[in-house]
């Protein structure tokens, strides 16, 4: 199972001492966990991915080109159209050998209707699934996991919202369940800080260590 830790601002390197697979940095300056400045040296084998919302597309191009991301997470209300014309024009603002991937949010309270990831299948490489709230992400709750027993793609899906200590129990018996069968990465944020951007590196290795024994993937 991938290990996903978002909202990179203050500490990253020491996260990145933990070797998940992915760290996220987000984009949208409302945010209090906003980066901007210069993108720390990170090991090859940790993916960056740039978190977006609703931004003009020519501003997730440069800062994909600028901070050579490896993904990027759109996390608003971003169209299949706006997707199509990102994935279109990857190649020019980027030189390397593989396009950065498109992860696209959706986010859940009591039930969701899966039928709208029909027509972002052919446009983007993977599905977030997050907690419905007043922001887009790191509100710090979860949603009823039970909801994904009824996903009806094969396209492989991070799972966030609201997940920490507190949630080991529930991650690994869902981690068990036929629901999970297209989790491909497990998303943390907010549950793992001592302040906005600054990560609890205690309680990250507690979770990576309980990640480890509970699902071997």
């Amino acid at each position: 199972m991938k290990l996903k830790i978002c909202g990179m601002n203050h500490n990253p390197e020491e996260v990145a001492e933990l070797q998940p697979d992915y760290l996220g940095f987000i984009f949208w300056e409302p945010s209090s966990r906003y980066f901007s400045g210069e993108m720390p040296v990170l090991s090859s084998s940790i993916k960056k991915v740039g978190v977006f919302v609703d931004s003009p597309l020519e501003e997730v191009l440069e800062k994909t080109a600028l901070y050579q991301l490896d993904a990027v997470q759109l996390h608003g209300k971003e169209s299949v159209q706006y997707c199509s014309d990102l994935k279109s024009n990857f190649p020019s603002f980027r030189a390397q050998p593989k396009n950065p991937d498109i992860i696209k949010v959706f986010s859940i309270k009591d039930d969701f209707d899966f039928d709208v990831l029909r027509e972002f299948e052919g446009v983007c490489d993977y599905f977030l699934f997050d907690t419905k709230g007043k922001l887009p992400g790191g509100n710090g709750y979860t949603f009823d996991w039970s909801v994904l027993e009824k996903y009806p793609s094969d396209k492989p899906y991070f799972l966030s919202g609201g997940i920490g200590l507190d949630s080991i129990g529930k991650l690994q018996d869902f981690l068990k369940s036929p629901a999970s069968v297209h989790c491909f990465a497990i998303d943390v944020n907010s549950k793992f800080e001592t302040a906005p951007g600054l990560k609890n590196i205690q309680d990250l290795n507690i979770f990576i260590d309980s990640l480890q024994s509970g699902h071997n993937q």
